[in-house]
């Protein structure tokens, strides 16, 4: 059946936002590279949903902040203020983008509640409120991921969770990330998700063989199956894998077996988001998320294509 063409413009609104009107899509970790291109090249691509900008490696107990973009730019000369029209750019094409705390290698940790506070005020003044003087200029991030992996003396990561949930208004909500490890619970964030406050939780399902594709399928969808049981109403859940065989010690699933085994199984998840992938390097060069886009969200590209053949 024709659409009567003053419906055209509609549909092509629809058709634009198609990628991300339904709740599910692609997380990569971008800035550990310089080899692995700009944040605007990234967001040109059309695959991801998310992008988590990693890491701040330092903060916390009263420690000067540090943002490590690797290869990418030198926060302390200013050179990293180029990424904020980027960052802009990407959320006009409707791209979430994250400052991602943490990661392996840093100095990072919350000593108290007060810490916290501090933390988060550093966190909304420097990379969320828009303004300028930052590492990353005057652009607004759209939220804060926590990517804890090493042990901390002591976990008040909940309390950073609740201080920077605090800075969304009704009109403007922060959004907050986890990516904890995939053994229960995690030793870091077991707290601060049981909160109910992370919008989206990918899940590293790699670097832990009991818990990862080490043991096939069936282990991979067991553990899958444990973390959705686990996450409060309203949290997103995204199965996080390395975007190349390289990218980790274990855990990396080919492209067509997490497109036959995996996938078909966890999409019937209430709480499914997507795949995160580590990391945008990998994912370049290998062409992993290019492969399996079109069975992280089967929906959604039904949904744009009926969309086109209406409009055509």
């Amino acid at each position: 059946m024709a659409f009567h063409p003053q419906t055209i413009p509609l549909l092509l609104f629809l058709l634009l936002i198609a990628p991300f009107s339904d709740g599910c899509g692609i997380t990569v970790y971008w800035g550990q590279n310089g080899f692995e291109g700009t944040l605007r090249e990234a967001c040109d691509t059309g695959l991801y949903k998310y992008v988590a900008v990693a890491f701040l490696t330092t903060f916390g107990s009263g420690q000067t902040p540090v943002l490590n973009l690797a290869g990418h730019c030198d926060p302390p000369s200013g050179t990293c203020s180029v990424f904020a029209d980027q960052i802009r750019y990407c959320q006009t094409l409707g791209i979430k983008v994250l400052l991602s705390l943490g990661g392996a290698v840093g100095s990072y940790g919350i000593s108290s509640a007060d810490d916290a506070n501090q933390v988060a005020n550093y966190l909304w003044t420097t990379f969320l409120a828009g303004n300028s003087g930052g590492p990353l200029g005057d652009a607004a991030l759209d939220g804060v991921d926590f990517d804890i992996e090493y042990p901390t003396s002591t976990l008040h990561w909940d309390d950073l969770a609740t201080t920077i949930a605090a800075y969304s208004t009704p009109e403007r909500k922060i959004y907050l990330s986890a990516a904890p490890q995939c053994v229960i619970p995690d030793r870091n964030l077991d707290a601060a998700i049981k909160t109910g406050l992370f919008d989206y939780v990918w899940v590293q399902f790699y670097n832990n063989p009991p818990c990862d594709y080490s043991g096939g399928a069936d282990s991979l969808i067991a553990s899958w199956n444990e973390w959705s049981a686990l996450l409060p109403p309203g949290n997103e859940l995204f199965l996080g894998l390395p975007a190349a065989p390289g990218a980790a010690g274990s855990g990396y699933v080919e492209p067509e077996k997490l497109k036959t085994e995996i996938l078909p199984v966890i999409r019937n998840s209430a709480n499914y988001g997507g795949v995160m992938l580590w990391n945008r390097y990998n994912d370049l060069s290998s062409g992993y998320s290019q492969q399996i886009v079109g069975d992280v969200c089967p929906a959604a590209g039904k949904f744009r294509d009926l969309l086109i053949s209406q409009v055509a």
